[in-house]
């Protein structure tokens, strides 16, 4: 019978078909039962194929991304100009590319790293390689004002060893210009120029719509100038934060206009900004020309022919090809151009963007994952001290607690801390700042703010308008609260506000204890108001100005280090799957979507308007804990950080919980 057995020839279901009993002599042939099972077999099959090719290309496509989107250790050329094409902003720490976003096609603003440029400036000065210096900045989008002066004092070391900088813009604004201005020639197109702003600008309050819709606030604060939760409480600016603002807002734009008047002395810088409307009618309406006149320029003209003018410097790439010059990407010079370790280590532990509880990817400070960087450190036998160096508008209390633990059990294993301020160093920023043994900041440094908030909405107001009441039972005072239908209760506000307060008081006792100062002298500086750096060194908030570079020296003398030394950075890098996608929307599609010229660049106040709307309604919607934030100073920063995967903790953080 066996014999009698056998899969059915030219069976499309192949080796897998299923045998049939071959007819004996004399029988009658069986009748074919329905074909729907082996359609259904061979569909199955189909699909498994299908998939199974499916993924096996995008492996392959995935695998080519990595290798594409790896900068490349050698360089295109021998000898040329170091081309650091500035797209999008510049940070400190680039923020983790959001993979549904990158997949989806949306536009992703690309970051480059602060510390990248400035290390390949200095380092191109001093080699040979580099024959000039080239600034794309036609889509430069800002950055913070202590990271574009540390970036125009690298370009004035290039100067300083006679190699040409050359910038080039379709027109520039305010930070782009503050880098070209450290240029030795200046390039803007013929249908652009020069339109600067300086700092500024206005905030939505929505007292008044809440009023229409009957929603309510409950603001638990403290702080005469904590002014994060105004917009909730007011129609408008308090005249104690429209002082404070004008204060450090003034400070930074004498600095912008101090830095630009060195490197440009020769400029009638004033009088263009005092009145460029003015300046551009008397040049016939050509704000190029008029950028010309007031010298703020140098040459008027197209990419073509800053090209070319690049290639007379640097050559040509190709002879039959004048206006493509020899070029040596940024991202090329500075993977071949690593930094040096010599000597002992010095900890570098990032801290950037918003402290937020629990884990964050990079552009986000989480709290747990900054301590556990700091922990290791810590435990790490090669290094002799710790520079914090701070990013960050605040955020978060119990983050910010969690790290400055971290920093405690550093110190206790006796290794020195040193902070050191960037562009912002804030509300959570500077609690995280108080075990330090030394405090770095510049004067275009944002600092201050030490005073704390919480909120909480309830809309019983609101279905009542309606129709809607809630009701219900209570056993103890707390029962149900906060009740965001049927109302919060005095209790539960008197326990909210005591809570807020005694977080205030430790902030105060931590800054008087770090200060060595009495608590009756901090308490007048603090009240949440923010301070420029230079005020703050002033008021003895900070010890003495200086960057990054400054910080590690003095980490090292505290710790009695001898000879070399060298920084050793504890961070999360970027996942190759994120330098991937970073590749990808960093494409000449992604790119040429930025805006170029001052009024697309203007334009894009709108998105920056629907940022900080998006804002201000999380605030109100998930505020999980009680926060020491500042959210003014985040205009300060290049861009708003995306939140980070929170946990909800604490007396507000875990109420809130009922609000979701």
């Amino acid at each position: 019978m066996t014999d009698n057995i056998a899969p059915t020839p030219n069976d499309p279901a192949g080796p897998w078909a299923i045998p049939v009993r071959r007819p004996l002599p004399g029988e009658d042939r069986p009748r074919r039962t329905s074909s729907f099972p082996r359609k259904v077999w061979g569909l199955l099959v189909g699909i498994k194929d299908a998939l199974a090719l499916i993924f096996l290309l995008l492996f392959f496509v995935a695998l080519f991304g990595l290798l594409a989107g790896r900068p490349n250790a050698g360089l295109p050329v021998s000898k040329g100009a170091l081309l650091i094409e500035l797209d999008g902003i510049v940070s400190e720490q680039p923020a983790e590319v959001d993979p549904f976003a990158a997949l989806s096609g949306s536009a992703q603003i690309k970051e480059t790293r602060t510390r990248d440029v400035v290390r390949a400036l200095e380092t191109a000065a001093e080699d040979q390689r580099v024959t000039s210096v080239v600034l794309d900045l036609d889509r430069f989008l800002g950055g913070g004002q202590v990271s574009l002066a540390e970036i125009g004092a690298a370009i004035d070391k290039v100067r300083a060893k006679k190699k040409p900088v050359l910038a080039f813009a379709t027109a520039y604004t305010t930070d782009s210009y503050q880098l070209a201005a450290h240029a030795s020639e200046i390039w803007a197109d013929n249908v652009g120029g020069v339109a600067i702003a300086g700092p500024g600008g206005s905030r939505l309050y929505y007292k008044g719509l809440m009023d229409r819709l009957g929603v309510t606030a409950h603001i638990y604060r403290v702080g005469t100038f904590k002014s994060a939760v105004e917009p909730f409480l007011r129609s408008d600016q308090s005249p104690e934060a429209r002082a404070a603002n004008l204060a450090y807002a003034g400070v930074l734009w004498d600095n912008w206009l101090a830095d630009v008047r060195k490197a440009r002395p020769a400029a009638k810088l004033d009088a263009f900004i005092a009145d460029t409307p003015g300046a551009v009618r008397t040049a016939g309406n050509d704000l190029s020309k008029a950028s010309l006149d007031a010298g703020l320029v140098d040459k008027l003209g197209s990419r073509m022919a800053f090209n070319r003018r690049v290639a007379d410097i640097s050559g040509a790439a190709d002879e039959s090809k004048p206006w493509e010059y020899n070029a040596i990407p940024l991202e090329n010079w500075v993977a071949s151009n690593p930094p040096e370790q010599k000597g002992s280590a010095i900890a570098v532990v990032p801290v950037v963007g918003e402290i937020v509880d629990g884990e964050a990817s990079t552009g986000v400070a989480g709290g747990t994952t900054v301590a556990e960087h700091i922990l290791d450190a810590a435990t790490d036998s090669g290094v002799k001290a710790i520079v914090l160096r701070v990013d960050s508008p605040g955020g978060s209390v119990l983050a910010s607690e969690e790290i400055r633990q971290a920093l405690l059990a550093a110190k206790a294993k006796k290794l020195p801390i040193v902070v050191s301020m960037a562009n912002v160093a804030a509300s959570g920023g500077y609690w995280i700042a108080t075990p330090a043994d030394r405090i770095f900041a510049e004067p275009e440094t944002i600092t201050g703010s030490i005073g704390v908030f919480g909120i909480l909405p309830s809309f019983d107001k609101a279905l009542a308008k309606i129709g809607v009441n809630a009701d219900g039972i209570a056993t103890t005072p707390l029962s149900g609260q906060p009740d965001i239908f049927g109302g919060v209760n005095d209790e539960f506000n008197a326990l909210a506000q005591a809570s807020v307060e005694d977080v205030y008081t430790r902030f105060t006792g931590l800054v008087a204890k770090s200060r060595k100062q009495p608590i009756e002298k901090i308490l007048p500086i603090a009240e949440g108001r923010v301070w420029a750096g230079g005020t703050a060194h002033q008021l003895g908030l900070v010890d003495q100005f200086g960057g990054l570079p400054d910080a590690l020296a003095a980490a090292a003398k505290l710790a009695k280090v001898e000879g070399d030394f060298h920084a050793k950075y504890f961070e999360d890098e970027p996942s190759e799957f994120s330098k991937m996608l970073a590749s990808w929307s960093g494409s000449e599609e992604e790119t040429a979507a930025l805006p170029r010229g001052w009024f697309g660049i203007a334009a894009m106040n709108r998105q920056l308007a629907e940022r900080r709307l998006a804002q201000d309604l999380t605030l109100l919607a998930q505020a999980g804990s009680i926060q020491a934030a500042c959210l003014d100073c985040r205009a300060y920063l290049p861009a708003a950080p995306r939140p980070g995967q929170a946990e909800t903790r604490g007396v507000l953080g875990t109420l809130a919980l009922l609000l979701k």
